[in-house]
């Protein structure tokens, strides 16, 4: 028997992607799915959206006080009534065998929770593809959203998540985080004693932040969320995710060098960095500018993400703040 999915979407405003995702979805081979759509207080209307589709799509609209994209998603998880939930973001794009190749890798991976990659579309503009770039390649923190068939402890992302329902309402939905939520879903399956599994066949096409300013300030507020998440999940603390803060750090220390000791040493490591980014971007998308813009938005990544790991990290570490007085705004409160 297929398992059954409901497509939750939590969205803000966003309704020339809305119609993007939703055109997306009339292209499946199965059409067999319901969609969960909760407005998260939008201050545009979105309704002339939705009906261009309700006779296509079996859809659910919903809108509601504005609180934030996880308890958005645990309103639209009340409201669906199949057996798995399959969250998406607002700003992606599915290929026409997602639902499809969902079912199938379900019966073929027992799992309670799964995800997929996130990649360039074709039509995305230039920045976008070398944002993409940075946010998966292997040179960032990014590689492990990649292409890996066999992930031993994967970390789906809210972007692309599945979720049995039954599991998801018996660990509470996501937490009050307000950013950093999925991976600490993740982390409370794991600890819950349920399993994740990658699905490399479920890539989704992603737009994330269309310009370097708001790029920059997302990844720091990832960046914030990190030493949180350590803090939440001691069990799960990784070596690696302090990598773009030792990667500031370093930068830093290599101008302190140069301009001190007149040695450029710790920057030639920068400079062979750069060119590795450059050329692999290059080998990846075939474009010269792409490649060209991939270094600015990853170095914009390692910085912004390094800076907020850093200063939550000294908050919660060194002047023993509590997460929710350090970053108000990283939380609300749950009903």
């Amino acid at each position: 028997m297929k398992p059954t999915i409901s497509i939750v979407v939590a969205i803000f405003n966003r309704r020339d992607e809305l119609f993007e995702l939703l055109h997306s979805l009339t292209q499946q081979t199965d059409k067999d799915f319901e969609i969960i759509i909760v407005d998260d207080g939008s201050l545009i209307d979105l309704i002339p959206t939705i009906r261009n589709f309700e006779e296509i799509l079996q859809i659910k609209y919903f809108k509601k006080d504005n609180s934030g994209p996880g308890l958005t998603r645990n309103y639209g998880a009340k409201r669906a009534e199949n057996e798995w939930l399959v969250f998406v973001d607002s700003d992606v794009i599915v290929e026409k065998d997602y639902i499809e190749n969902i079912k199938k890798d379900i019966l073929e991976v027992p799992c309670d929770a799964f995800g997929g990659a996130d990649k360039a579309h074709k039509g995305f503009n230039l920045m976008q593809k070398a944002i993409s770039y940075s946010m998966t390649s292997v040179f960032t923190t990014g590689g492990i959203r990649g292409n890996k068939k066999a992930i031993s402890k994967f970390q789906p992302r809210s972007f692309n998540m599945g979720v049995k329902k039954d599991v998801f309402n018996k660990v509470g939905g996501f937490s009050e985080m307000r950013i950093g939520e999925d991976p600490d879903l993740s982390m409370t399956l794991w600890e819950k004693g349920y399993t994740t599994a990658y699905f490399d066949d479920i890539s989704v096409y992603h737009k994330r932040r269309v310009d370097f300013g708001k790029f920059s300030k997302q990844v720091y507020q990832f960046g914030c969320a990190r030493p949180i998440l350590n803090q939440r999940h001691p069990n799960y603390v990784k070596i690696s995710f302090a990598f773009p803060a030792l990667f500031l750090i370093g930068y830093i220390m290599g101008f302190l060098e140069y301009f001190i000791f007149g040695r450029g040493i710790i920057l030639a490591f920068y400079g062979l960095y750069s060119f590795l980014v450059f050329f692999h971007a290059l080998l990846v998308t075939r474009n010269i500018s792409i490649a060209a813009m991939a270094v600015i938005s990853t170095y914009i990544q390692m910085f912004s993400y390094g800076y907020g790991f850093l200063k939550s990290w000294i908050l919660l570490n060194i002047l023993r703040m509590k997460p929710e007085e350090a970053f108000p705004k990283h939380f609300y409160k749950k009903d």
